[in-house]
């Protein structure tokens, strides 16, 4: 097992408390790129293509595509992450909305399966789903959400929909975790380099067991890349006497992370249209739970891409246990038997 030498640091050491002085993660489209991007929109539907055929070259973006690309920059090689602002979304159908939701992201990366059911555009809404299921996943409710990373190198959501109340966005710098829990206490450090059972809430390619095994940190030419869903990694403890029995330290790391994740946190609030990009090999990210509106059409909804850059750092082999094929631009995502590639505008 390699360990890092020592703090990383660098842009995407941030903590919550400083990055919520600064400005310079919020990207708000000029009126040329926003009349750009329905131009897009426009010519996407006059060519009568379906979603799957969105792609930088079919969906053109002169003076907003170099900006994405410096944008790109900024998510996998500085602090993470970036807030794009100023899509209109109100005055459009929905089905406008995600061309030009999926147009932006392709710029940014290929599309990748978010369940068994093989969704390239995940929908975020309470579908009044009973999480005791073990084949629910908590972004199906309007609970609080743990932090935690998704099986993909950069993970998107659009609003379209804010709720009543609540349902904040937070993120945090799983680098500043790191280098915190390397000063505080090193044993429950190391013990985060361990291999942790993960609970696959039964999404299991062929071949594969439940649950997979990867650890929390991992340290790889260079980078350190997180991988953490500490629901998942509990209920696998409770769902499979056969996965690995954590010990006493590992599971006061995973604590002690927690802990950490919700003080060092930056929470923003969707707008409607905003688009969020981050990078999940050096951010977690949670949401807060939220009250939503009575009205169904008025409902709390925002549309998530999970996108895999043909430039990307390479990850351990041991990822290949989640991502399938690790090589950059075809991995990510989840592909179980008869899991079929499709976009759909309605949450199932």
């Amino acid at each position: 097992m390699e360990l890092p030498p020592g703090p990383i640091g660098g842009q995407a050491a941030w903590v919550g408390a400083d990055m919520a002085q600064r400005t310079d993660w919020i990207e708000t489209f000029s009126a040329t790129e926003r009349a750009e991007i329905d131009a897009a929109i426009a010519e996407h539907k006059a060519a009568g293509r379906e979603m799957g055929e969105i792609t930088p070259e079919t969906f053109r973006l002169p003076t907003l595509a170099p900006r994405l690309t410096r944008i790109l920059g900024d998510i996998q090689h500085g602090r993470g992450f970036a807030l794009l602002r100023g899509f209109d979304v109100a005055s459009r159908p929905i089905e406008d909305s995600a061309i030009g939701y999926l147009g932006i992201g392709a710029h940014l990366g290929g599309f990748r399966s978010q369940n068994a059911k093989g969704h390239l555009l995940g929908h975020v809404k309470d579908l009044g789903l009973d999480i005791r299921n073990p084949k629910v996943r908590y972004y199906q409710t309007n609970r609080e959400l743990e932090f935690h990373t998704d099986s993909c190198d950069i993970v998107g959501l659009i609003c379209l929909k804010t709720a009543k109340s609540g349902g904040g966005s937070r993120i945090v710098s799983s680098v500043a975790i790191h280098d915190r829990m390397l000063a505080e206490s090193p044993e429950l450090w190391r013990a985060l380099f361990n291999p942790m059972p993960t609970d696959r809430r039964g999404e299991i390619p062929p071949g594969m067991l439940p649950w997979f095994e990867i650890p929390v940190f991992n340290w790889h030419k260079g980078d350190l890349s997180t991988i953490y869903s500490g629901q998942y990694i509990r209920s696998a403890q409770e769902n499979f006497p056969q996965a690995r029995r954590l010990t006493p330290v590992e599971h006061a790391a995973l604590d002690r992370l927690d802990e950490l994740a919700a003080e060092m946190s930056l929470e923003m609030e969707f707008r409607p249209g905003d688009m969020q990009f981050i990078h999940n090999h050096q951010l977690l990210h949670s949401r807060t739970d939220f009250e939503d509106w009575p009205e169904p059409e008025r409902r709390r909804h925002l549309l998530r891409l999970w996108l895999a850059p043909r430039q990307a750092r390479e990850l351990p082999p041991v990822y290949a246990q989640r991502y399938g094929d690790i090589t950059p631009g075809n991995r990510g995502g989840i592909v179980v038997k008869d899991t079929v590639l499709r976009f759909t505008l309605e949450p199932a």
